[in-house]
């Protein structure tokens, strides 16, 4: 018997199949979140996801960043992988920044570009797209983030698709705050560690060049720097120089010394505080951006070397992508630099301490010397001195050398009359 209400069933069965869907993509999305808590894989297989439900052209995953000012690209779905980390938009800017600010949904099913509040990115092709949805990350009721679904051509999105988006972004959100503070902890737990080793590694008795090395490279590795450098001052000639690098590229150990004042590191070292870059490219006041951008390098944070308050040299950490730096990161960064600075220091007064030991060994042999001299020869103190630095200058030895030359001399003399007695 034929159901009296085939259209009903109709619209029972589809949406039967509708919440099926539903609550499979989000059992994938659960089952995705709770495997890992590495960030960028979370982030990654969201964007896969809502591509595949809403069958998107293209997919783009924005963050807040830390000072909560403006939206990061942090996943992509078609858009050129290098773009991601590179694309910051204001909180407010254009559709994706309007959306994270108000805390509300965009939807848009043709002409997105029309629309008063689409900004055009010059990296971002957005404008080859009609159709455009925009939904707000949320995490305990606050903006984190930002999804966009868009489509090259019109497209009415249905009721169903807009509230799985919206339940999808509410969902991810708890994760990615999760992921998020994960990530938090591994670094600070790194941060620690590195403090740790920089300890070790000032405090053991290994060469000064060593010690320098292991430091720019325990740095690189906890900054997560495209490259850390640390540079040292030489006071005769006010010039700042690479000393130790993780870098394996020759065109940057190769970089030119720079003058005290002169760019950013030479201002680090002029004022004695830490500066940063948001894009070293485009910074006026930065000397090498040719070198900058054939290096692949973005954000600069550079940290004075101080012994007390006097500065001895700094040390650059380089991101390949847009990066702000956090109080935290720069006092990390200044409490390296300084121990970095005392075991320059400390080897300098070794060094010192060797040299004053040395002199002072000379100024024994030499003043033996002397009375030797005066004693076989019947010459003043003044004389035999004037014979020790004749002798240094002529044969191109030094005091010490001809001074030991003498006392030598005369042992031999002395045991050779002991024998004729």
């Amino acid at each position: 018997m034929e159901s009296k209400h085939p259209r009903s069933n109709r619209q029972l069965e589809q949406a039967l199949r509708e919440k099926t869907r539903e609550a499979d993509v989000l059992h994938r999305i659960s089952e995705s979140i709770s495997s890992t808590l590495d960030l960028e894989a979370v982030l990654k297989h969201i964007v896969e996801v809502v591509v595949e439900v809403t069958k998107a052209d293209a997919c783009l995953l924005y963050l807040l960043s830390e000072s909560r000012e403006e939206l990061i690209l942090r996943a992509s779905k078609n858009p050129h992988p290098k773009l991601i980390g590179r694309i910051t938009i204001g909180l407010g800017e254009g559709i994706t920044g309007w959306v994270a600010r108000e805390r509300t949904r965009v939807v848009i099913p043709s002409n997105a570009s029309d629309d008063p509040r689409f900004k055009f990115f010059h990296n971002l092709p957005e404008d080859r797209y009609q159709a455009f949805v925009s939904v707000p990350i949320l995490a305990k009721k606050e903006v984190v983030g930002v999804i966009n679904v868009q489509h090259k051509g019109p497209r009415q999105y249905r009721s169903d698709e807009l509230a799985l988006l919206s339940t999808i972004a509410t969902q991810v959100g708890g994760a990615i705050e999760n992921a998020r503070l994960y990530a938090e902890m591994r670094r600070k737990a790194l941060q620690l560690d590195t403090l740790s080793q920089v300890s070790e590694t000032v405090a053991s008795n290994r060469l000064i060049e060593d010690v320098l090395q292991l430091i720019v490279t325990m740095t690189a590795q906890m900054m997560n720097s495209k490259i850390c450098s640390l540079m040292l001052l030489d006071p005769p000639s006010g010039e700042l120089r690479i000393a130790a690098t993780q870098s394996l590229s020759e065109l940057y150990r190769r970089k030119p010394n720079l003058k005290v004042g002169q760019s950013i590191t030479g201002r680090v070292v002029q004022e004695r505080r830490p500066i940063s870059v948001p894009d070293v490219t485009r910074e006026r006041d930065y000397m090498y951006p040719e070198i900058a951008r054939k290096e692949g390098l973005c954000s600069l944070l550079s940290v004075p070397m101080l012994i007390r308050d006097r500065a001895i040299g700094v040390i650059n950490s380089y991101t390949a992508i847009p990066h702000v730096f956090s109080s935290e990161e720069i006092k990390v960064l200044q409490a390296i630099a300084n121990q970095a600075a005392i075991a320059i220091e400390n080897t300098k007064l070794v060094e010192k301490s060797f040299e004053m030991q040395e002199a002072l060994e000379v100024r024994k042999l030499v003043e033996r010397a002397k009375g030797l001299l005066m004693q076989a020869k019947g010459i003043t103190e003044e004389q035999a001195l004037r014979l020790i630095q004749r002798q240094s200058m002529d044969t191109r030895k030094s005091m010490r050398e001809i001074a030991e030359a003498v006392i030598l001399a005369s042992g031999i003399d002395k045991r050779a009359e002991q024998k004729k007695s």
